[in-house]
Order: C-alpha cells, then sequence, then structure tokens
C-alpha cells in the first residue's frame, strides 16, 4: 500500500509508535501489505486496527494477529506481551478514518461519490457496472458506505484499480464533510433528496445541505450529477469549474430517457439522449428508479470517455443486490427483496414496482426509523399508498407500522369497501406475522418484503424462500 509505513501511519493518526527491543531499523521502511479492523482478514505483514465494539473488544486479538504475521497494531491501550510494534492513539475508529485520508492522498485514482435519499447503492451497481467494461473498478461493498465502511474501502484500494465508485451515507450534519475529507471524490453524484434521517436533519432542506457536504473536499476540476427530477436539485448552484449536470425522465435534463417502456420485474427499455449521442438501452433491474440510475450511469461513463457500446453493455449486465428490488422467482411465488432499508420516498417506489406485476400483490411492510415527530403520518401515507395503487394484500408489521395500517384501511380518508377485495392485516411483530403468513399467501402470489434494516426483514425473505 503506497506510502503505508509504520512511521507515516503514526504521523498520520498522530499515534505514539512502539518499537519492541529487537526491532532492526531497516524494517521500518515496509509498506503494509492491508489495513483492516477484522482480525479474520488480517494478511501477513498487514495493520489490524484494534476496535472497541458494543460486545467485542478488537485488542483481545492482538495476539492472533500477531501470530498471523501482522507487521504492526494500532491500539487505545498498551497491549500485553506484544513483539511487534503498535501505534498508541487516543481513538481507533478515528485513527482509522486518519489512516485512509493519508492513504488516498497518495493515490492517483479517479473517485466517484455517490449519494442521496435514495437508490445510491443501486446507482452504485449501475455506474460501477458501466465503468467495468473499460476500467478495472473498486466498488463499496455492502452497506459499507459510513465512518468505517468508507474508510475501509478506500484501505482496499490496490495499484490495479484505476476508478473507485464510492457509496456515501450519512445521517446527521458534519459525517459527508468527514467522508468527503476521505474520499476527495473527482465526480459527485446525487440520487435525489427524500424524507430519510429527518429526525436529525429536520426538513428536506436539511438534508440537501447535509448531502452537499460531499462538495466541500471535491476536485475544484471535477463534475457534479444530479437529478434535475428532484426539486431541491434541480436549482443547484455552480459546484467547483462546471455547472452540475442534471440527469432525469423530463427533456429539459441535459441527459434524459424518452421511450420508456416498463417491462414489469424484467426491467425497461428506454433510449437515452446525452450530450448530442442517443441510443438505446435495455435495463436489466425491474423499477422507474432503475432508469434514472441508467441515466446517471450514462453521464458518468461519457464523461470518462467510454463509447456508447461500452455504456450499454455495462447497463445491461447490471445484477441486483441482495435485499434491494432484488426479484426472486420461485417455485409458485415471486419474492421481491426490498428489505434492506426504507423510508417513505423508497417504500412507495418499491409499491409501485409491485404494482407492475402481473398476478396478486401482496406488500409485507415494516417500520420506517428516524422520521422525527412526523413518523405517524408518514407511516399513515404510505399505507394510504399502497391501497390507493390498489395492492392486493397490505401486511404491516411493527409498532409504528399501526399506522400504516390504519391507512391501509382508506384512501383520501375513505374507508376501503369489502366490494373491493383487498386485504389488510396487522402484527406487532416479525415472528407473529410468520406464524401466520402461510395461512394468508396463495400459489403464484407476488410479494414485496420491506421495513428499516432494523427490523430484520431479511428473515422473512430466507422463510419464503425455504418454503
Amino acid at each position: 500500500m503506497k506510502n503505508l509505513t509504520l512511521e507515516n501511519i503514526a504521523g498520520a493518526c498522530a499515534g505514539k509508535l512502539i518499537l519492541p527491543d529487537n526491532w532492526e531499523a531497516e524494517k521500518g521502511g515496509r509498506e503494509a501489505s492491508c489495513v483492516v479492523i477484522d482480525s479474520r482478514k488480517i494478511e501477513p505483514e498487514g495493520i489490524f486496527i484494534a476496535t472497541r465494539g458494543e460486545k467485542v473488544d478488537g485488542h483481545s486479538f492482538i495476539p492472533a494477529v500477531e501470530k498471523a504475521g501482522a507487521m504492526g497494531i494500532v491500539c487505545e491501550k498498551q497491549p500485553e506481551k506484544c513483539g511487534i510494534p503498535y501505534i498508541l492513539v487516543d481513538n481507533s475508529l478515528k485513527a482509522l478514518m486518519e489512516i485512509a485520508e493519508f492513504y488516498r492522498r497518495q493515490l492517483s485514482i479517479q473517485v466517484v461519490g455517490i449519494t442521496g435519499s435514495v437508490g445510491k447503492t443501486s446507482t452504485k451497481e449501475m455506474i460501477a457496472s458501466v465503468l467495468s467494461t473499460k476500467f478495472h473498478v473498486l466498488k463499496t461493498q455492502g452497506n459499507f458506505n459510513n465512518e468505517i465502511g468508507l474508510p475501509l474501502t478506500v484501505l482496499s484500494i490496490r495499484k490495479e484499480h484505476e476508478i473507485a465508485v464510492l457509496e456515501m451515507g450519512i445521517s446527521d450534519f458534519g459525517e459527508m464533510h468527514r467522508l468527503s475529507k476521505i474520499a476527495r471524490p473527482d465526480i459527485c453524484v446525487i440520487t435525489n433528496i427524500g424524507q430519510c434521517h429527518l429526525e436529525n436533519l429536520g426538513t428536506r432542506e436539511g438534508i440537501l445541505k447535509a448531502k452537499s457536504e460531499i462538495f466541500d473536499f471535491m476536485n475544484p476540476d471535477g463534475y457534479v450529477f444530479v437529478n434535475g427530477d428532484d426539486d431541491l436539485l434541480n436549482h443547484m448552484e455552480q459546484k467547483g469549474k462546471h455547472r452540475p449536470v442534471h440527469f432525469g425522465l423530463d427533456p429539459s435534463n441535459e441527459i434524459f430517457a424518452s421511450e420508456v417502456m416498463n417491462k414489469g420485474l424484467l426491467g425497461s427499455h428506454a433510449v437515452i439522449h446525452a450530450s448530442l449521442q442517443v441510443f438505446p438501452v435495455e435495463i436489466p433491474l425491474p423499477g422507474a428508479h432503475m432508469v434514472l440510475n441508467a441515466l446517471a450511469a450514462a453521464g458518468v461513463g461519457l464523461q470518462l470517455g467510454l463509447s456508447i457500446d461500452e455504456i450499454r453493455q455495462g447497463i445491461a449486465d447490471v445484477q441486483a443486490v441482495g435485499g434491494r428490488s432484488h426479484v426472486i422467482a420461485l417455485p409458485g411465488r415471486t419474492v421481491i427483496d426490498d428489505c434492506y432499508n426504507a423510508n417513505p420516498v423508497s417504500v412507495k417506489a418499491a409499491i409501485d414496482l409491485l404494482t407492475t406485476a402481473l398476478g396478486r400483490k401482496v406488500a409485507v411492510l415494516g417500520d420506517m426509523f428516524e422520521l422525527g415527530q412526523n413518523e405517524a403520518q408518514l407511516h399513515r401515507e404510505v399505507g394510504s399508498y399502497a391501497a390507493e395503487k390498489r395492492i392486493d394484500v397490505i401486511i404491516c408489521v411493527g409498532k409504528l407500522s399501526r399506522h400504516m395500517y390504519e391507512g391501509a384501511l382508506s384512501v383520501n380518508g375513505e374507508t376501503i369497501t369489502a366490494a373491493e377485495k383487498r386485504e389488510a392485516y396487522y402484527f406487532e411483530t416479525r415472528d407473529e406475522m410468520l406464524g401466520q403468513l402461510p395461512e394468508i399467501l396463495k400459489p403464484g402470489d407476488n410479494i414485496l418484503v420491506k421495513a428499516s434494516h432494523d427490523m430484520q426483514f431479511e428473515k422473512i425473505v430466507e422463510d419464503l424462500v425455504k418454503h
């Protein structure tokens, strides 16, 4: 890892480097092979950062990583009988961020930073798929988009990587500023400004302010791509030397789509208009938002010199990520696994996707967290939206979802009649619902599963796949 010597690591995190008595001076110039916080991932000549978690203290694994051949340790307390160098710091997680920031500055790699309220992961996957047709791309894995995950992703960049596509997620002011300082993006993409983390950010305007911190350490010669169909993003001021490039379905955007044909759970067809280029694309993932993701990917691809054929191929090759609009075709039923996280905007988008399915439509919806003082009304609106979209069976799970259930019983304040042949159920817990689910479902059902991550609705998906 370029310039990640023990001395440079200690300097980056303002730590105190302690060398063992038998340490040979010539070893000091070696570069680390990796930097990890999971002792199981240590490699010979790697650096292990010992962090304290709620259940596990990483300091207890120092003997194991020493035995595995680690070059050094970053820790908050002096280890016992340590035969390798260690760096004492006040806060290991803060040190992780500082080391990642230092490492990023050593690299000439181009970085694409992606943020927004909804669709960060699917946009990241689309952009990475497109860029991979020409470049060796590193992308954020799983949910590694916060103040722990992002620095770990940056520290996984190696010399063979030409572009890094980084997802950047936040829940409060100041977080994006710190993430931007680490990532230092050359291209910034903002998907939308929705209703999430309102508990900390207050309003959509507050969300925009917090997300806009991504520009704090952006390359001043870099480019910005934003969703021009979003009412708050379409008026964004110029950042750096270049004015923002807008993408969206509206033809007033610099990059837009026409002839959009929704193929239900099979995805979409569209014609993309960008920089005087006009070309058709096949988008294999379902949902109208995937068209927006393809537009963002086309814009970034063109900016980085990809051909039309490379962009089309990358869009056609994109794969779904588990927990995010992942369609699972099973004998006798189809499951839409969208249970990674939820807010009012993303749940309504998932409901829209469900409406494209052929056959009976079942929505299993759970609590949405961090919505602030209007959480009851926002849940009620989602339930009413599902009823308005004529979802056949609406199953609401969780304490907050009682409000969703109440909304599901009415449309525009009018109670649903039995003649409309729709069912609505409420369960306080996930396990209670799972016990009743077999009696509710029928052969051929299309089942959407969506809730905030802490509801652990992936267990519902696992149950549906097993049975």
